[in-house]
C-alpha cells in the first residue's frame, strides 16, 4: 500500500509500522477488547487533528475535529469474486475484474415511482474475507454472498440472513420469494442508444426463475468483494444487488474499504495534545470548530478512550468557539468540562430527536438512545447552563407529522429547556430511499402511494408539503417558546440550495460576536 494522506499523520521516530498497513507509522499499539468483539483499535499518535472543511460545503463552520476514524457497527455487503456484473455495453464481467471508473448497470426510482435501469459509475471496489452463504434460485443460479448482503425483492431490500450487527431479526430472504431481475426493469425508456441492452420481460410475466429455493451456509471463510456505485446498486448474476456506499470514505486514510472498515478503528490517542498545539499557532483565527457532523465524538469507543474532555479543554483554553452534535448520552459525562469552556468561549450543543412513541422509535431508530434518554440529555445540558438546540428530524409524513404528535414532541422539548428547535422533514436520498420504502411496505403499506407522490422529484419532500408543514409548525414553535433559530422544513435551504446557519436551531451553533472571527486574507492551513 502506498502512503498518501497518512503521510500527514506520521510522527517521526514512531514505533514500527503495522504489518499490512505500512502507511500507518504513528501506530502505538493495536488493541482488541471483549466489549468490542471482532474490532481492532489502532491507537495512533497523530500529527494533525484539526481538519479544514471543503470550501464548497454548505455547513455553517469551516473546521472539524474527528478523534476517531472507522465504524464498529459497519455491515458488509459482499459477493463472491466470481459473481458476474452487468456492464453498460451488455457484457458481464467477474466482480474481481471490475475497476473504479467502469460503467455498470444500476437502477433508480423515477418520478412516477417506477424503478428502471440506468448506467452508473463504479466509485470504489474492495475485497474482504468472511463467512458466506449460497443463495440458490429456481433457474439454477447460485449466488455466494455474505449474511449482510442485500437483494431487491417485491417487498424491498432484504438481507441474506436475519442476524444483524445490532442483534434481533432484520428483513431477510425467504424460501419461495422472488428476487427482482434486471429483465423485469427494462422498458422502452431505457432502450435508447447508450442504455443497458437488457431485454424486457413479457407483460405480466412473473420471474419464476428468480425464486429462492435455498440459502445454505458454506464452511469456513471466503474471499468476497463489493462495489460502490453512483446509484447504490448494481446487477449481480442477473438480479438487483445493493452495495455499501459509505465504505470508500475509509480509503481517505489509505485504509482498505473492506476488512479495515469493519474491523480497524483508528483512535488518535494524542488528539487533545495535538489540537492544543495547533490552536496555539500564531495565525489561528479562532474560527468555529464543529464536532459530530461526520463521526459522533460520543460513539461507544469514547467511553473507553475519553478523548473529548481534553479536546474540550484545548478549545476553551485557546479561545476557540465550538459545537457538538450528538445522539450519544455519554456527553453528559463531560458537562463540567463543557460548562467550564463556555465561560471562556461560545459553545453550541445539538441533539437530534424525531419522535416520542417508544414503539415507533424501536422500529425506526433501533440501537439509538431512547427519546426519553435524549430529552433527559437536553435537560441536563440546560441545567449545566449550556445552550442546547434540538433537531426535530426526520419528520415522517403520515406517521409523526400530525399536529398532535408535533405539539406533544415540541412541548416535551420545551419542557426539557431546549434553546430552540429546527424541524426537518425526511430526506430520501439513494440508499436511504430503498431502505425506508422497504420498511414502509412492511409496516405501513397504505402510505406507499403517498410517499411516491411526496418524493416524486427526488430526495426532498414536495414543496407543497413543506409549505403546509411550516404553516402548522410555526404556531406550535411560538406556543412552546422555541422560535429561536432556523426552522427548516426539509427542503433545500438558502441560496442555490445551500443549507445555512439559519437552518440550525438556536443553541446548536455557538453565538459568536462579530469581532471574534477576524480571518487574515490567507487562512493558515493546519493540515
Amino acid at each position: 500500500m502506498v502512503g498518501v494522506r497518512w503521510d500527514e499523520q506520521k510522527v517521526a521516530g514512531g514505533p514500527e509500522e503495522l504489518p499490512g498497513m505500512p502507511a500507518l507509522k504513528g501506530l502505538v499499539r493495536s488493541v482488541r477488547t471483549p466489549e468490542f468483539a471482532g474490532i481492532t483499535f489502532h491507537e495512533v499518535r497523530a500529527r494533525s487533528v484539526l481538519n479544514r472543511v471543503p470550501g464548497a460545503s454548505p455547513m455553517p463552520f469551516a473546521w472539524t475535529v474527528n478523534p476517531y476514524r472507522g465504524c464498529s457497527h459497519a455491515c458488509t455487503y459482499c459477493l463472491s469474486l466470481d459473481t458476474r456484473i452487468l456492464m453498460v455495453d451488455g457484457t458481464s464481467v467477474r466482480l474481481a475484474d471490475v475497476r473504479v471508473g467502469d460503467l455498470v448497470v444500476g437502477s433508480e426510482v423515477r418520478s412516477n415511482g417506477i424503478r428502471s435501469l440506468v448506467p452508473t459509475p463504479v466509485h470504489a471496489a474492495w475485497t474482504t474475507t468472511k463467512a458466506a452463504w449460497r443463495v440458490r434460485l429456481l433457474d439454477g443460479t447460485a449466488i455466494v454472498a455474505s449474511a449482510d448482503h442485500r437483494f431487491l425483492t417485491r417487498r424491498g431490500w432484504v438481507h441474506v440472513r436475519p442476524e444483524g450487527c445490532e442483534g434481533g431479526e432484520r428483513p431477510h430472504l425467504r424460501i419461495g420469494e422472488a428476487l427482482v431481475g434486471a429483465e423485469t426493469l427494462a422498458d422502452e425508456a431505457f432502450r435508447r442508444p447508450g442504455s443497458p441492452p437488457v431485454a424486457p420481460a413479457p407483460p405480466g410475466d412473473e420471474p419464476g426463475g428468480r425464486v429462492v429455493v435455498g440459502v445454505d451456509e458454506l464452511p469456513g471463510e471466503r474471499a468476497l468483494g463489493d462495489l460502490t456505485t453512483g446509484t447504490g446498486d448494481f446487477v449481480a448474476d442477473g438480479v438487483i444487488s445493493h452495495n455499501c456506499f459509505a465504505r470508500n470514505t475509509h480509503t481517505y486514510l489509505d485504509l482498505d474499504a473492506g476488512d479495515d472498515f469493519d474491523r480497524q478503528v483508528v483512535v488518535k490517542l494524542n488528539a487533545p495534545e495535538v489540537l492544543a498545539r495547533e490552536l496555539r499557532a500564531p495565525r489561528w483565527a479562532r474560527e468555529h470548530v464543529a464536532m459530530g457532523t461526520n463521526t459522533d465524538p460520543y460513539q461507544r469507543a469514547e467511553g473507553r478512550y475519553a478523548l473529548m474532555p481534553g479536546i474540550i479543554k484545548a478549545l476553551g483554553a485557546s479561545g476557540t468557539p465550538f459545537s457538538i452534535l450528538t445522539k450519544g448520552t455519554l456527553l453528559a459525562r463531560d458537562l463540567p468540562e463543557l460548562a467550564a469552556a463556555a465561560r471562556d468561549v461560545p459553545v453550541g450543543v445539538g441533539v437530534s430527536l424525531a419522535l416520542l412513541d417508544p414503539e415507533l422509535h424501536r422500529r425506526v431508530e433501533p440501537g439509538t438512545p431512547t427519546p426519553r434518554a435524549r430529552l433527559d440529555l437536553v435537560r441536563r445540558v440546560r441545567d449545566a447552563g449550556l445552550p442546547c438546540g434540538v433537531f426535530v428530524a426526520p419528520v415522517l409524513p403520515g406517521l409523526t407529522d400530525s399536529d398532535e404528535a408535533l405539539d406533544a414532541l415540541l412541548g416535551e422539548i420545551a419542557t426539557a429547556g431546549a434553546s430552540g428547535a429546527s424541524v426537518l422533514a425526511l430526506h430520501l436520498r439513494p440508499g436511504t430511499r430503498e431502505w425506508f420504502h422497504a420498511w414502509l411496505a412492511r409496516e405501513h403499506p397504505a402510505l406507499i402511494e403517498r410517499y411516491a407522490a411526496l418524493y416524486r422529484r427526488g430526495a426532498y419532500v414536495d414543496a407543497a408539503y413543506r409549505k403546509d408543514l411550516a404553516a402548522r409548525v410555526g404556531p406550535l414553535l411560538a406556543r412552546h417558546g422555541l422560535t429561536g433559530g432556523g426552522h427548516a422544513m426539509g427542503g433545500r435551504q438558502g441560496d442555490e440550495g445551500r443549507e445555512t446557519e439559519r437552518s440550525w436551531p438556536e443553541g446548536a451553533v455557538p453565538e459568536i460576536p462579530e469581532k471574534v472571527v477576524e480571518a487574515p486574507p490567507e487562512q493558515l492551513s493546519l493540515l
